[in-house]
């Protein structure tokens, strides 16, 4: 037969089933009816002829299950039956299928949000043509820390890159900018966030604008037009979408600057919260963009092809060595490394977002096992059903299919139940996910739904598989001769349910430890000692604009004037000035070498934090003086000789004399000339979790133009510092009206800003980990509870002949016992495993911490007391006159 009629005979056996059935009935009707009618021809009667026939076509019933066996679809034909039997199935007990449906549909549901959230961050590509051949090229000083060897690029060595190699088809840079932007029209001033781009960047990672262009090359030089490209959540913010904004001006740090495009809706990078972009050489001063030791700046390249850029690598690496070479005086690194651009933007978030898929993979195990045990338990209960199934002609394997489809029914509408919610819980997890990247990727689309439909399919065959085999087993039929009493359950079932509950309690275990570490390593970030007071502070940041504040006459005196408001105000016991205060980020390093420790050879500039001060500072925020003393007003007003130093830098540097009078020679005011040291205090800690670094004070009231301006009001007071929010900021509308005030926050606030990220991935483990440990409660007490019921007449047995009802209630507690005790092991095996994964992003936390341990171990076993309770008293209540007439 041809495939074309193959193919109509296929779809006619799909689409009209019914009816083929009733022809091939009607058919073999008459034929019978036909040799009954011969029959009668030849002289016999009616019942003679009827029964004659039939002894030769044989029975019509297995002619025509013969004739339709043969039929296309039949496994469709017999998957429909399972399903219809399996519905009437479940029907007949809804708590046990209502109990089962919610536990996978919350086990689907988790995972298949952490999955979108993963697949979005991790996997998907970025919203860039050709995304990967776009990498991250970053300087690698050889004698550098480590933990991170991916240092940022100075400009001239960028400029020498693109310049110089042609390994990669285009390469380019940005860097961090922000501003104050203040309008003509009355419009209230702000602080953005914004970045200087190469005027080749957005051609480089294939982005064109959605209004107007981007940067031309002439525009990207110093003393070049001021321009600005604006992000498209800015140009719908400050100018309502108005397309006609195009070619008009924007006041940026009281400069104008011509609009010429807006970028797409979808382009966030590098974060969503850069809200405009200026030419890269606009944002350097002169001897900055020219030199080779300022390193600012994060270069993008585009390769070939994939093949082609561990060669272009080497080519840039190569010139990079010969500049190191050049400048061997100054801190120019050796060699240059790169890393694939999708690497480079989730780099924080990959370890916790792994670990966090890991614990709902966990979790929807515990909810398979859980099911699982609870279709032993069913199946226990149907034995003689089965047998009784196997007895009429079903096959072992029509017995188990029959079994997996229960189970896949109860995963299908768990499925659906858990993906109708794991939408609305995929985007609570994109809005409430601080610092998490490409949010605007984080969608449930084609993929998802595939993946969904697997971990159904999967989650049926592993949490029906098992029950499936066993209560189907060699020793079916002796069911049907065994007592009423036995057939609720059998050794190997009871042995198989400890073996699955004895896996759950390992994974509960190693969900909970790892809950426990990253939770207590939270607890240790947010209790983190920053190294200053930190009730009742209250900061706030603000700019002076250049071009106002153009010398250093000016800068003072609005320095001056605010804090002597301020500290004014009543219920304000302390204000001062710092550029950056603690807890609030790195802000900047500046290279140095020490006059009285002479080198005898080229060496590499030390390295250290820069915070900017005034007198008061230091004790606003009660951070301890150790040796020498603060500014003074005689540090100001071009008086720029004198440095504060932290313990930090002085163990450092100078760990076995006294640092007081020494010297270091920074770049400072515009010169590099020696600054004498004039303090020592105590350290701070410039970000939540990172390790303490040294760092050096310049005084802030020195009056030095573009490195003065910038500065963090910081404000000690008598009680909730939020209430004085609005009178303080009052004081800078008095002096400047144009000048905006931003980040207003509490010392509290920052830290809780700082470590929002590391609390909300650790709530959500410690959330998947509780639930996970209610399951496992949940299963231990059917396990007993299944225990109890199968060994009533033992227990009967037992009681009649002596046993006390506290003996009773240890055998039955330690039955319960063995299967957690031995997931308990397991699990603790896991529990190290997992504690040395997730070693990087601990905090405070050893890996195998036994405070964690021991904790989780306790909660384990009181959960499990709590659980084995019940069935437990349950045993000791029983009669043993009713247990031994049972039956």
């Amino acid at each position: 037969m041809r495939w074309r009629e193959k193919f109509q005979m296929a779809m006619l056996m799909l689409f009209h089933r019914g009816s083929e059935k009733q022809r091939l009935s009607n058919e073999l009707q008459f034929h019978l009816e036909q040799q009954t009618a011969e029959n009668m021809g030849r002289g016999m009667t009616p019942e003679e002829a009827r029964f004659a026939a039939l002894r030769m076509f044989g029975n019509p019933t297995l002619l025509r299950e013969e004739s339709q066996s043969t039929w296309s679809w039949n496994w469709l034909e017999a998957l429909w039956r399972d399903a219809r039997y399996g519905v009437r199935t479940l029907g007949r007990s809804p708590s046990f299928s209502l109990t089962a449906i919610l536990v996978m549909a919350l086990g689907i549901g988790a995972t298949t949000s952490l999955f979108t959230v993963v697949r979005s961050v991790l996997l998907k590509p970025l919203p860039f043509h050709d995304s990967d051949k776009l990498v991250m090229l970053y300087e690698h000083f050889r004698q550098g820390d480590k933990n991170f060897p991916y240092n940022v690029v100075a400009p001239a060595d960028f400029h020498d890159w693109r310049a110089q190699t042609h390994g990669f088809e285009d390469m380019g840079a940005w860097a961090w900018w922000g501003c104050n932007v203040t309008g003509d029209r009355d419009e209230l001033p702000e602080v953005v966030a914004g970045a200087g781009g190469s005027w080749n960047f957005f051609s480089v990672l294939g982005v064109q604008p959605a209004l107007g262009r981007t940067f031309t090359e002439d525009e990207d030089r110093l003393g070049a037009d001021n321009v600005v490209i604006l992000s498209w959540t800015f140009f719908q913010s400050r100018f309502s979408g108005d397309k006609t904004i195009v070619g008009k001006q924007l006041r940026l740090d009281s400069k104008p600057y011509t609009i010429v495009g807006v970028l797409p809706q979808w382009f966030s990078y590098p974060n969503s919260i850069v809200k405009l972009w200026v030419p890269y050489s606009s944002i350097f001063q002169p001897e900055f963009l020219q030199a080779h030791d300022s390193h600012q700046s994060y270069v993008v390249a585009r390769s070939r092809d994939k093949a082609s850029v561990a060669s272009a690598v080497k080519e840039v690496s190569a010139l990079q060595y010969q500049l190191h070479m050049q400048y061997l005086d100054k801190p120019v690194a050796e060699d240059v490394l790169s890393r694939p651009m999708i690497d480079d933007v989730v780099q924080d978030v990959k370890t916790p977002l792994i670990v966090l898929m890991g614990s709902v993979a966990c979790m929807l195990l515990i909810a398979c096992l859980n099911v699982s045990n609870l279709l032993v338990a069913r199946g226990s209960a149907r034995r003689k059903e089965v047998a009784i199934r196997g007895a009429l002609g079903g096959s072992r394997l029509k017995l188990i299919r029959e079994q997996l489809t229960e189970s896949l029914l109860i995963c299908m509408a768990g499925g659906i139940l858990g993906v109708a919610v794991s939408y609305s819980a995929t985007q609570w997890l994109a809005t409430h996910w601080h610092d998490l990247p490409r949010t605007d990727a984080i969608h449930m689309d084609g993929t998802v739904l595939a993946f969904s439909i697997l971990i159904v399919f999967l989650a049926a065959l592993l949490a029906g598989l098992l029950p499936a085999i066993s209560s189907t087993g060699k020793n079916l039929l002796a069911s049907l001769q065994d007592s009423s009493r036995s057939i609720g359950g059998s050794a190997s079932k009871a042995t198989l349910r400890k073996t699955l509950l004895a896996a759950e309690i390992a994974l509960t275990v190693t969900l909970l430890i790892s809950a426990g570490l990253l939770f207590k390593s939270f607890l240790n970030l947010r209790t983190s000692d920053l190294g200053c007071v930190t009730e009742n502070i209250l900061t706030m940041k603000y700019g002076l604009p250049e071009s106002q504040y153009d010398t250093g006459e000016k800068i003072t005196a609005f320095h001056e004037s605010l804090l002597e408001r301020v500290r004014s105000l009543p219920g304000v016991h302390a204000a001062g000035l710092v550029s950056t205060a603690p807890g609030a980020g790195r802000e900047g390093d500046t290279l140095f070498t020490i006059p009285e420790h002479p080198s005898s050879g080229p060496i590499l500039e030390l390295d250290t934090l820069v915070r900017k001060s005034d007198p008061g500072y230091f004790s606003a925020v009660q951070i301890p003086l150790l040796r020498g003393r603060f500014f003074t007003e005689q540090d100001s007003m071009g008086r720029t000789h004198n440095v504060i130093i932290s313990k930090k830098f002085a163990d450092q540097f100078f760990p076995s004399e006294n640092p007081l009078g020494k010297h270091v020679k920074i770049q400072w005011a515009g010169k590099n000339d020696p600054q004498e040291i004039i303090g020592v205090v105590g350290d701070t800690i410039h970000d939540v979790g990172q390790p303490l670094k040294a760092t050096l004070y310049l005084p802030i009231l020195a009056g030095v133009p573009k490195h003065t301006g910038d500065a963090t009001l910081v404000v000690r007071a008598a009680s909730d510092p939020l209430l004085l929010s609005q009178t303080v900021q009052k004081q800078f509308a008095t002096l400047d009206r144009a000048l905006p005030v931003y980040d207003v926050l509490t010392m509290q606030q920052i830290i809780g800003k700082a470590t929002a990220s590391q609390s909300f991935s650790a709530s959500l483990v410690l959330a998947f980990a509780t639930v996970s440990l209610l399951l496992a409660a949940v299963g231990l007490y059917g396990v007993l509870s299944y225990l109890v019921t199968q060994r009533v007449s033992e227990i009967g047995i037992r009681m009649a002949l002596g046993a006390q009802r506290g003996e009773v209630l240890r055998l039955v507690l330690l039955d319960g016992m063995r299967p957690v005790l031995v997931g308990l092991a397991i699990g603790l095996a896991g529990g190290i495993g997992t504690g040395l994964f997730i070693k990087s992003i601990l905090y405070g936390t050893r890996p195998l911490d036994p405070a964690v341990f021991v904790g989780m171990m306790c909660s384990l076993l009181l959960t499990v007391i709590v659980a084995s309770a019940i069935p437990a008293l349950r045993a000791c209540r029983i009669e043993p006159t009713q247990a031994l007439r049972t039956d």
